[in-house]
């Protein structure tokens, strides 16, 4: 059965998730640039997917697949600062990591999957 409707997407919910987590765990950091920038690029995972679902093409779908994989890159580079500002312990980091890169490997299969419909 097809997909009907982004919120139904596990990657969009994995993200949506992902974001929640690193809103709560960096409320409280005085540093407003990082925190900013941290959950500004955690949002704009999930709203990618969300934004690329609807679009017309797979082409431009992909398009929009291959931003969410860019902003969750950025949240992973920002994840490692992280941790060696001391924002994070290393056992939370590790945990965000985790789910960073599942999120990462799921947008790459559902890349892969459009480009074999495509095919």
């Amino acid at each position: 059965m097809a997909v009907k409707r982004f919120e139904d997407l596990i990657v969009w919910q994995k993200a949506q998730d992902l974001a929640v987590l690193i809103y709560s765990n960096f409320s409280m950091i005085k540093d407003y640039a990082f925190k900013d920038q941290i959950t500004r690029a955690s949002l704009s995972i999930s709203n990618n997917i969300a934004e690329g679902f609807d679009r017309k093409t797979n082409v431009d779908s992909t398009r929009f697949l291959y931003i969410a994989v860019s902003s969750n890159s950025e949240v992973r580079s920002m994840l490692y600062l992280s941790e060696r500002l001391g924002y994070l312990t290393p056992e939370l980091m590790g945990e965000f990591l985790d789910k960073s890169n599942e999120i990462a490997r799921m947008i790459f299969g559902l890349i892969q999957s459009m480009k074999e419909t495509n095919s």
